[in-house]
């Protein structure tokens, strides 16, 4: 450890972090994780000063003033501090990474995660992730679509996947003894409720819910979250008749989210990988899946897609083809009905994720490939 400290300086290129999401968190955990095995010393983070904004034809983008300030403190950075590596936290700022290899002799690694990086690139990302070092991915699934979509070579690659907040580790006793000793059992979906995202899955839910409730009448499903799709799905709900057992929670805080977690006996997002539309969609990863497992929840997920990676059927819950509403109603009711086997399932999963996805064991999966 020591002589890894002794040798090693880091700056790590990272998108915009004024905005909360699971780009930020990934980027954070990075940091710590670097400060763990360099020391605090070791590590320096350059961040784009700013958000997108919303241009006139609806996307979004960097304000050019933005971008040059960005510009101006990497190169600063690189040459004032003479890191020996780069670590960019997204595609997107892969050409100032490749500029300060250029300028500086700096080797660099890109961090990939999901959508990002499925579909077209402009030639400047593309020729900069082509030149890096090391492609580091936080599922094997994602690595190989990139591979495959943008013709690389394999070259050093790191499956480097997320993992709890830094201190966070599962309870021993997530709340299933609640969700047992109560008179509904309850069903639960986390995730952004946006027409843009409708791939999550819960149309699919709402269509299977109806074939739920016929076999579990008792079950009640809350989604959290919320979004400009929320409005459609409430009317959705009412029109097949089963709005009195859905809740549609909003956004919640924290605190509130480890109760729904602990009230569920079952998590849910069927959420659908589609790659060959213009605009890929698909979770890169999951990271709900992993909190519901951490309380002790069995889940069902997508049997095609980045979460199959890491999810075993039949033993940490069940997969799905999630465009099959009738196979979603007989996983979510073959968990209902059976409570012991959910249970064990679930503590299969939070042991699962004990073990695996630790910030532990992220330091040690960052800390390995530092040295080699």
């Amino acid at each position: 450890m020591e002589s890894l400290k002794a040798k090693r300086k880091v700056l790590v290129l990272a998108p915009s972090l004024k905005s909360l999401g699971g780009i930020q968190n990934y980027i954070s955990t990075l940091v710590d994780g670097l400060q763990v095995g360099l020391g605090s010393g070791g590590v320096r983070i350059v961040a784009v000063p700013g958000d997108p904004e919303v241009q006139v034809d609806g996307g979004l983008a960097l304000r050019s003033s933005v971008k040059v300030r960005f510009l101006f403190s990497a190169i600063t950075a690189a040459i004032s501090w003479s890191p020996d590596l780069v670590i960019c936290a997204h595609v997107g700022l892969a050409p100032v990474a490749r500029l300060i290899e250029q300028l500086k002799g700096v080797p660099y690694w890109v961090i990939l995660y999901g959508i990002e990086v499925w579909g077209d690139l402009p030639k400047s990302k593309r020729d900069a992730l082509a030149a890096a070092q090391r492609y580091v991915a936080i599922t094997h699934f994602t690595l190989d679509v990139t591979i495959a979509r943008h013709r690389l070579e394999r070259r050093h690659e790191l499956i480097l996947p997320p993992t709890l907040p830094k201190g966070q580790a599962p309870s021993p006793e997530a709340g299933y003894v609640k969700s047992e000793g109560s008179s509904r059992p309850m069903v639960l979906t986390v995730g952004r409720i946006a027409a843009s995202e409708r791939y999550k899955g819960h149309d699919i839910m709402l269509e299977a819910w109806p074939d739920v409730l016929r076999r579990v009448p008792e079950a009640v499903y809350w989604i959290v979250g919320d979004g400009d799709d929320r409005r459609r799905l409430e009317s959705r709900a009412r029109e097949l008749g089963i709005g009195d057992s859905v809740h549609f929670a909003g956004s919640v805080s924290h605190e509130e989210l480890d109760v729904c977690y602990d009230r569920c006996c079952v998590f849910a997002m069927p959420a659908r990988t589609e790659l060959d539309t213009g605009v890929p969609r698909g979770e890169g990863f999951g990271i709900v899946f992993l909190e519901a497992m951490a309380h002790g929840k069995p889940v069902v997920g997508p049997r095609v897609g980045a979460p199959a990676e890491f999810i075993r059927s039949g033993e940490h819950g069940l997969l799905v083809d999630p465009t099959d509403s009738r196979e979603v109603a007989e996983a979510l009711i073959e968990l209902l009905e059976d409570p012991a086997r959910a249970r064990r399932m679930g503590d299969a999963g939070r042991e699962w994720v004990t073990h695996e996805f630790s910030f532990d064991r992220f330091c040690k999966r960052l800390r390995d490939a530092l040295q080699g």
